[in-house]
């Protein structure tokens, strides 16, 4: 353990850490990557998938080993045991800040299905890790205004087909598809603009779920309901890499997504997007009352 150095000691460290075993992982991935893109057989992409899978969960226990190393957090985590290898989740979890992701990663590594999770399309040019993610099969979404939908009536629509796209990829490994549904990182700023009716959350957003449940509703029989907790406040990143983070707590439900919500069109159903938003809502309303509990104790 190097806890006992200074912060911006141990933040060098961390962050030198990170980007060694980033780039080694990915430079790694790159293989399998294009051999799945060049080979145009079917089990054999699937091979590729799996393989490229194991690749990224090296990466994951790679950043906890340095997390170990590095940091004197406190972790905290109810209910990872009941997670499955091999099952096709949909994730849903609070969002409030960049050190959600390494968070989710490390309880989630070889208990449950690689973490999946949209992304907008720019971050496909991000160095070294954009191509990872694609090679991935992370579904690249290119979201428009509603100004621009106006003017462009043809782009309706094109989430959901692009959203269709990406999990047809899905069907043949187990994947767990995550999913912020609050659309944003929580701040008091924005609890308070959008005069949120919970004590520690944002509105939750059921189009990015629906979606999914539209497009793969039958292979999903279970929602991973995610809570995370930070009870001395949430982190920044570099509070993260420097070893600031004192305490950390996860705690994980599994919901039966009923049936009755699978496989229909959100955008043109109005009851059914009536059922889904009601079904979220009452997800965050005890998801809520979670958060107290878990910053309370």
């Amino acid at each position: 353990m190097l806890s006992f150095l200074p912060a911006p000691v141990i933040g060098v460290i961390a962050s030198i850490l990170l980007a060694l075993n980033t780039l080694f992982w990915c430079l790694l991935l790159y293989i399998p990557g294009l051999l799945k893109l060049i080979v145009p057989h079917q089990g054999f992409r699937v091979l590729c998938t799996r393989t490229i899978i194991w690749i990224s969960e090296s990466w994951v226990a790679c950043n906890t080993g340095w997390m170990r190393l590095t940091q004197n957090t406190k972790w905290e985590v109810e209910g990872a045991d009941k997670l499955k290898r091999e099952s096709w989740y949909m994730v849903l979890a609070n969002h409030q800040s960049w050190v959600d992701i390494f968070a989710m990663q490390r309880v989630f590594n070889h208990r449950a299905p690689f973490l999946k999770f949209f992304l907008k399309q720019q971050l496909i040019w991000v160095p070294v890790i954009g191509p990872a993610w694609w090679f991935l099969d992370f579904p690249f979404m290119k979201r428009h205004s509603r100004e621009y939908l106006i003017k462009h009536p043809e782009k309706r629509g094109e989430d959901l087909r692009s959203t269709r796209r990406a999990c047809q990829k899905f069907r043949y490994t187990p994947v767990s598809v995550m999913n912020f549904a609050e659309g944003t990182r929580f701040t008091p700023e924005k609890h308070k603009s959008q005069k949120s009716p919970y004590q520690y959350l944002l509105p939750p957003k059921a189009g990015g779920v629906s979606f999914v449940l539209d497009a793969m509703g039958d292979a999903m029989e279970e929602l991973v309901d995610v809570t995370i907790a930070y009870p001395a406040g949430a982190p920044t990143f570099k509070d993260f890499i420097c070893g600031r983070v004192s305490s950390v707590k996860v705690h994980i439900d599994i919901v039966t997504i009923p049936e009755h919500l699978k496989g229909r069109d959100y955008a043109s159903d109005a009851e059914h997007r009536r059922n889904v938003k009601e079904w979220i809502k009452s997800i965050w309303t005890e998801k809520d009352r979670k958060m107290a509990r878990m910053m309370a104790e």
